[in-house]
């Protein structure tokens, strides 16, 4: 006689409050490669505490370890449209610090509403041309992920807000 034992493993789906690591591309609608976790550890985050993209969260949620998915993620779900008015020329007198400020920098300015971080989007004289979009807002983004890990967080990763260890953050 054979007795059969069924195992009973449960593969733990993507949620609020688990650590997920990912690898990840990222491109633009037209192919233009715009990050990778290539060559480097895992991505992990916390899902759920908008450690991510709202678009790629809900692409992502409800998957397991070893999925694979591709997800297009409006700007409106990423990082928003792009705003003109965010776009401002300034004396470059109003600069401080060493160097010369050129096209790509990014630089901190005091905003209305605090520190924003602007992209120099051209020098032309005396004047700088400053970006206080997001760079990547108004872009349409196209996502190749594949599931690494899922995990319960810890009591001190939910209380710190992050995830520890590779791809995540360390104390």
């Amino acid at each position: 006689m054979c007795t059969l034992y069924a195992s009973k493993h449960v593969l733990m789906k993507i949620d609020d409050n688990k650590v997920v690591s990912i690898h990840y591309t990222l491109k633009d609608a037209d192919g233009n490669l715009l990050d990778s976790s290539d060559g480097r550890d895992p991505l992990a985050f916390i899902h759920g505490t908008g450690a991510l993209i709202p678009g790629l969260e809900k692409e992502l949620a409800g998957k397991g370890k070893g999925d694979a998915l591709q997800a297009v993620v409006s700007p409106d779900d990423a990082y928003g449209p792009y705003f003109d008015e965010l776009v401002h020329t300034v004396p470059k007198s109003g600069f401080q610090g060493e160097g010369d400020i050129e096209v790509g920098m990014q630089v901190q300015v005091e905003t209305n509403t605090g520190p924003s971080i602007a992209t120099v989007t051209e020098v032309v004289e005396e004047n700088v041309k400053l970006d206080l979009n997001h760079p990547l807002a108004g872009v349409e983004l196209h996502f190749d992920v594949e599931v690494v890990e899922v995990r319960d967080a810890t009591s001190e990763e939910l209380e710190h807000g992050h995830a520890h260890g590779p791809g995540g953050h360390e104390h």
